[in-house]
């Protein structure tokens, strides 16, 4: 049986120069096929919000609902390291919230990290959970939890300033003792810059193939929504058409007497 991939294993990797496959999930069978696929990271993203809860943005998500999901897809896996996201105000509000927060998820939930958004605002809270043993992951360029303060998605990362605070945050999150760090709508040139500087990975999300790994929302992957697409996903099948006509068919089966 394949050991679990581990927070090491990731840097490691990436000394190999081998890439690092994450994809999101957030229930037991999905989590269960991508584990058996061989996917290397299961992020339980607050994306859940958007993707399964249908709320406009990932603000509404809580921490019990973050529990909730990342306990189901942890049961899920057997070899895939599973990060769990930190939900908005779970750890901005204090250093305190935030390792009580962080203990919830690996200690209710089965996480084997978590991962928080945030440079310089966020060192505190990360040289904290890692000092205590808790493994956490990065998220730089957009941050979704500050959607209303960048004004939207858009890319990140243009112009000298914004290129210069970026690689810092970087360099300051991988001294504070992160494993990895997500790099979300950051230029392609600045993402490939930023990973040839820091000895941990990056994984990128619409930031180019230069990054140390890549992730993937789920439901993008699979096109399950008939309706928004990001411009960085790549879409491998559409079963939101699939599904529709199992449906369909189910319908005129029962109605037709069939079934």
């Amino acid at each position: 049986m394949q050991s679990r991939v581990t927070a090491p294993s990731l840097r490691e990797m990436k000394e190999r120069g081998e890439k690092i496959t994450v994809l999101t999930a957030y229930d037991y069978p999905t989590a269960k096929l991508m584990d058996e696929a061989g996917v290397d990271v299961i992020l339980v993203g607050d994306s859940v919000g958007m993707v399964v809860l249908g709320f406009e943005n990932t603000l509404p998500v809580t921490m019990d609902m973050m529990v909730h999901h990342t306990s189901a897809v942890v049961r899920g896996t057997k070899h895939a390291l599973v990060v769990a996201d930190m939900p908005f105000l779970s750890y901005q509000t204090s250093v305190e919230d935030a390792v009580r927060n962080a203990g919830r998820m690996l200690q209710e939930a089965g996480a084997q990290a978590v991962k928080l958004e945030g440079g310089a605002a966020a060192l505190p809270v990360v040289k904290k959970l890692t000092g205590m043993g808790i493994p956490v992951m990065g998220h730089l360029g957009l941050i979704p939890q500050s959607v209303h303060q960048f004004g939207g998605y858009s890319i990140q990362g243009r112009g000298d300033d914004a290129a210069l605070q970026l690689r810092q945050d970087a360099k300051a999150l991988q001294e504070a003792g992160v494993f990895a760090i997500v790099l979300e709508l950051v230029t392609p040139d600045l993402a490939k810059r930023i990973s040839n500087e820091l000895l941990i990975p990056t994984i990128g999300i619409g930031s180019g193939s230069d990054c140390d790994g890549q992730v993937q929302v789920m439901h993008d992957l699979i096109g399950y929504s008939e309706e928004f697409v990001p411009k960085h996903a790549k879409q491998y099948t559409k079963i939101a058409g699939q599904l529709k006509d199992a449906f369909r068919a189910y319908i005129s089966d029962v109605r037709s007497g069939k079934f």
